[in-house]
């Protein structure tokens, strides 16, 4: 029995199936992430492998993992580093606790600047005056 090979999607189908557009294909390509199929038959086609490639890329970079870290995780995908990829995951997750707390802090500031501007008072808006200092 012969088996029915997955279909080869051109570049503006896989995109969709990855949920991005043709533009940030070409840029992931650009960026060594994606491979660039050969064009056979005048077309470029994409198969299974590569999709999942897309859709890895994508929720990694929904972690926060930058296209460096990335690229690393790729390579340690294929050679089942564990260690590592916990490593730059710990790291990410550390960036993303800094980067929480700075928002917080500037959440915080900002609301009391907002109830301050929101009382009847004279002269500038405390809003518009912290900045300009």
């Amino acid at each position: 029995m012969v088996r029915s090979q997955a279909p080869r999607l051109p570049i503006g189908r896989f995109a969709q199936a990855g949920g991005v557009g043709v533009e940030t294909v070409r840029f992931y390509q650009r960026k060594g992430l994606l491979g660039t199929p050969d064009a056979g038959d005048g077309i470029r086609r994409y198969g299974d492998d590569d999709v999942r490639r897309l859709r890895f890329i994508r929720m990694a970079q929904r972690a926060g993992f930058t296209l460096d870290e990335i690229r690393e995780l790729l390579a340690l995908d294929a050679g089942h580093d564990r260690r590592r990829a916990r490593e730059l995951a710990q790291s990410r997750l550390e960036k993303l606790d800094r980067q929480i707390a700075d928002m917080q802090q500037a959440r915080d500031y900002l609301r009391t600047l907002a109830r301050e501007c929101s009382r009847e008072a004279e002269g500038p808006c405390p809003i518009l005056a912290s900045f300009d200092g």
